[in-house]
């Protein structure tokens, strides 16, 4: 062994686990369980291109969990509630209902008692950078490309953190034990600082990644060029939001050293620079073959069941054109998609109904959330009965597409877009696929208690009378009457083009080219049967001339953006950068009476719970034991 390079980088892995462990992360054993099997030292793990190769897997392996309950993006919103029999203990709901704690934050990515520390993911990024010129046998053009996709994931893991928390140190290099114990007790970086070492790690990786996959059987999943083009996107816009960009509330919070870590003061070319960030990140997908899904499968499809299959597609086809970043290892399993899948095979039996689930229900807030068919809020459209909404009536004809004919059902429930019926599911509403190859003989939902997809035990049940049926591929089956599951699992997706798209159209609409913005947004609105915004809104709302003001087109650019990525992981962070979540998480959780029997006793709107929302939510509390063993931490305002 050559001993003089063992030493070498020992003092950097010894100083590292002293940072942590003044952090309060992880152990030296803990750091050894992450590199290849039986190699104790550095020197080991880079010694050849396929030791080289596993580190760099473990890099990919701290990504936060997606398709998961520890995704708080998933279930410490308003978008999905869960009966409390299942739900009671999850971290998530007591976040929603106002339930965090600073002793021992939940959901946390920072220190003690995290989900998963990204400061060792952090660590072990800057670990590969510095010896990933060791392999004899490692090519330079693939030592090139993984240097990029470690940049990449180094950016990632420091927007992931300052997303929840703010501020944050930023780790650009891994400390030597020279430099002594002051030296692991950091200060917190502003965000324009921790941003622009962001930028400029994904500027970096952008030059020296791929702009598409050409081994898909093995690397599907793997960073390219409009990976990091959208994420530099989004981040930016996420710097330029109001949470960040002249927001008044933190004018005050400052770090050890006395410097302003948020910027109170707004600033517009941050919007200039996300919207030009946009515009690159899209150009470079679409050159990448990156479109919007359109389904285009075998099957006897009306027109409207095409739109709707392309609505659910676009999230839960696999690796369709649109999904420019699929988190691979995180995908949608059968698993998860029971959680959103309706009971709806007739030849369900007691044993066979168990194995779905069936209890990620979206509550009727966001049910309301949606368009009524002239693309408009419904509260604005002029055709729409938004008072007797919660009435019922029996379905018609012009309905036949969307619900079963004859069927009493909540006037709520009528005359929506098509993003409304790909993605809920509900009482007497019909559920495409399935088992089927066509919309002519589609299944029903029959959700009332003691029905197939109603209340029939104590957990498998929706708390809300929904489902998140985007969140199922159209081809996954629940049989019957033999118990189990035929499904098609698919990657979470992290990026996508109509996300950019919508991206795109906020920034244009910020920096005053809210002409600009119509076409971005319109392309999304048309892929779901929908007409322009400006011919919309002239022709359905109560105020035909909202898309032409900054503050009227804004409004309707983040509805835009809630109904598009509804159960994708957006809503959870674009309601906190706008500064909104104040505005929708204080609120009552409806539902219908799902205990009902009767339509009559069914179709009335009771309260499930309330979300609590405090202004200091907006950031994550940093652990009291992290602010305890480190002195130049500050904590977020509020806690």
């Amino acid at each position: 062994m050559n001993y003089k390079r063992f030493f070498k980088y020992k003092p950097k892995f010894t100083v590292c686990v002293v940072f942590v462990v003044i952090l309060q992360t992880v152990s030296c054993t803990d750091y050894l369980n992450v590199v290849p099997e039986n190699v104790a030292v550095i020197e080991d793990a880079f010694s050849t291109r396929d030791n080289a190769e596993r580190f760099l897997n473990t890099l990919y392996g701290y990504l936060p969990p997606l398709s998961s309950i520890n995704n708080p993006a998933l279930s410490a919103g308003d978008e999905i509630v869960v009966n409390d029999n299942v739900s009671r203990d999850w971290p998530g709901r007591a976040i929603s209902r106002g339930g965090q704690s600073v002793v021992s934050p939940r959901l946390g990515y920072w220190g003690s008692g995290s989900v998963q520390n990204l400061f060792v993911a952090l660590r072990d990024c800057n670990i590969f950078l510095e010896n990933i010129d060791l392999p004899f046998d490692l090519q330079e053009l693939e030592k090139t490309r993984w240097i990029a996709e470690a940049k990449f994931l180094k950016a990632y893991y420091h927007f992931y953190l300052m997303r929840m928390y703010g501020p944050m140190p930023i780790i650009d290099e891994n400390i030597e034990v020279s430099d002594g114990i002051d030296a692991v007790r950091v200060s917190r970086a502003s965000v324009d600082d921790v941003t622009e070492h962001i930028i400029q790690l994904l500027d970096e990786a952008i030059l020296d990644l791929p702009l598409v996959i050409e081994n898909v059987g093995l690397e599907l999943g793997r960073i390219t060029a409009p990976v990091a083009a959208g994420l530099k996107a989004r981040v930016l816009a996420t710097v330029a939001s109001p949470l960040f960009n002249g927001n008044s509330d933190y004018s005050g919070f400052l770090n050890a050293e006395g410097e302003q870590l948020i910027n109170s003061t707004f600033d517009i070319s941050k919007w200039e620079r996300a919207e030009q960030a946009c515009k690159e990140a899209i150009e470079m997908a679409e050159s990448a073959g990156h479109q919007l899904y359109m389904f285009d499968e075998s099957g006897t499809w009306s027109d409207i069941g095409r739109v709707k299959l392309s609505i659910r597609g676009s999230m839960a086809e696999r690796w369709n054109d649109e999904i420019i970043w699929g988190a691979s290892g995180r995908s949608i399993t059968g698993g998860f998609q029971s959680w959103a899948q309706a009971k709806i095979n007739p030849a369900l039996t007691a044993e066979s109904r168990e194995t779905t689930q069936s209890y990620w229900s979206p509550s009727l807030n966001v049910a309301e959330m949606f368009y009524s068919e002239n693309g408009v809020p419904i509260e604005e459209d002029v055709n729409y009965d938004y008072s007797n909404r919660y009435d019922v009536m029996a379905a018609d004809a012009t309905q036949e597409s969307n619900i079963s004919s004859g069927f009493e059902t909540a006037i709520l429930n009528m005359n929506r877009e098509p993003r409304f019926y790909a993605s809920l599911g509900f009482d007497g509403g019909l559920w495409l696929g399935h088992g089927q190859k066509n919309d002519d003989s589609p299944l029903v939902v029959y959700g009332k208690a003691g029905e197939r997809a109603g209340r029939l035990d104590n957990n498998r049940w929706s708390l809300s009378g929904y489902w998140a049926k985007k969140m199922v591929h159209y081809e996954s089956v629940q049989n019957a009457p033999n118990a189990g599951w035929n499904a098609r699992s698919y990657p979470f997706p992290v990026i996508r083009l109509a996300d950019l798209y919508l991206l795109y159209a906020e920034c244009l609409n910020e920096v005053g080219k809210t002409t600009e913005a119509y076409t971005w947004i319109d392309i999304v609105r048309a892929r779901a049967g929908l007409d322009g915004v400006v011919n919309s809104w002239a022709n359905a709302s109560s105020n035909p001339s909202k898309p032409t003001t900054q503050n009227g087109f804004r409004e309707i650019v983040q509805q835009e953006r809630l109904i598009e990525l509804i159960f994708e992981g957006q809503r959870f962070w674009d309601l906190r950068r706008w500064k909104r979540a104040s505005e929708f998480l204080n609120q009552d959780i409806l539902a219908w009476n799902v205990e009902g029997k009767t339509t009559q006793d069914y179709y009335n709107v009771i309260v499930v719970g309330k979300f609590r929302f405090l202004s200091r939510d907006y950031l994550w509390p940093i652990s009291e034991n992290d602010i305890v063993a480190n002195d130049k931490l500050i904590q977020n305002p509020g806690w």
